[in-house]
């Protein structure tokens, strides 16, 4: 039987592949291969010809001993190996291109950059708090935050696009390979209008609500995949007319403006709440939410912008600063 190198398991063999056959050009090309899923588009995103990027592609599988891609009429789809391959790759480049912006940090004092990607609920209280403590300690270093679901920032904490997450792990694959610190839990109630029919209804139910007009976050997120579990078990359908949003100035506009519902936490709109601009109805939802928490990649090493945005997240926590929860994900 053949022996390809890739059959041979041992750690130097592992060691043999990174220092003998791996490339920074076979990096590249996977992260673009990741992105385009043709070896066409691939290979001009990669600065190669098509003929050198399928000879990288198969070196690779050659000595790896297993396939990394199957060949389509259209383009080329990741097996699970290759998949491997392309996060991995991704989370190289990413770490080489966080070293060249330390270095020239260091060289030109050019400030260096944190991102953090956030929930709504740590976002809009521990986020904030954390961010004016960070800044004040460091004026030069820039810090981006994207607010997505869980799922979709852990995915690019994974591949070395975001450096801390404010979230939650909802894959039990991922554990092994993540730091959790939990922080809170939530509960939510339904919010609408002042004056709303609902709110002087007697016997206000399910199937009442299951008539409304709601406004709920993407599918996916685990706030929606329950309020969705919560009609079902009763029989019902889901909520049929709905505005799918996480954009939180828009939702209290449309909460003010129309008949339409929402389930999220009290403390989230407290100050429209205390001001007569919304209401809540009396009915318990029974919907609360897993902790979530501070995500970072174990064993990793964070840049030292990083590693001071955490330390001052970690401080904020601690602290008990206020928190107006929403954690829609």
């Amino acid at each position: 039987m053949t022996q390809f190198p890739g059959n041979d398991k041992t750690p130097a063999a592992s060691d043999r592949f990174v220092r003998s056959h791996l490339k920074m050009r076979h990096l590249i090309l996977l992260v673009e291969l990741g992105r385009h899923a043709s070896i066409v588009n691939a290979a001009k995103a990669a600065r190669l010809t098509q003929p050198a990027a399928s000879r990288l592609i198969n070196d690779l599988e050659h000595v790896l001993g297993v396939r990394l891609f199957e060949r389509m009429a259209r383009g080329v789809v990741a097996t699970s190996s290759g998949k491997m391959l392309i996060r991995r790759a991704g989370v190289v480049l990413a770490e080489m291109n966080a070293a060249h912006l330390e270095i020239a940090q260091t060289l030109y004092g050019v400030g260096g950059k944190v991102t953090v990607g956030s929930v709504l609920t740590p976002a809009t209280g521990v986020l904030a708090n954390a961010i004016k403590l960070f800044k004040s300690r460091f004026t030069r270093t820039n810090v981006v935050v994207d607010l997505s679901t869980s799922q979709a920032m852990v995915e690019r904490l994974l591949d070395g696009q975001l450096d801390i997450v404010l979230g939650r792990i909802l894959d039990t694959e991922h554990v092994p390979l993540l730091r959790f610190e939990p922080i809170s839990d939530e509960s939510h109630s339904i919010i609408v209008r002042p004056g709303h029919p609902l709110l002087d209804e007697p016997g206000l139910n399910l199937v009442r609500l299951a008539e409304q007009s709601w406004i709920v976050p993407p599918a996916g997120s685990i706030l929606r995949d329950r309020l969705s579990a919560r009609f079902l078990a009763e029989g019902l359908d889901p909520p049929g007319e709905t505005v799918e949003t996480l954009a939180i100035p828009l939702v209290v506009s449309l909460l003010a403006s129309t008949d339409m519902v929402v389930a999220l936490p009290e403390a989230m709109v407290q100050g429209q709440l205390d001001a007569g601009q919304l209401a809540v109805l009396s009915f318990d939802l029974g919907l609360r939410m897993d902790a979530y928490g501070i995500v970072t990649r174990r064993d990793h090493v964070l840049s030292p912008g990083a590693e001071a945005l955490l330390e001052a997240l970690r401080e904020t926590v601690a602290a008990g600063a206020p928190q107006r929860p929403m954690s829609i994900r």
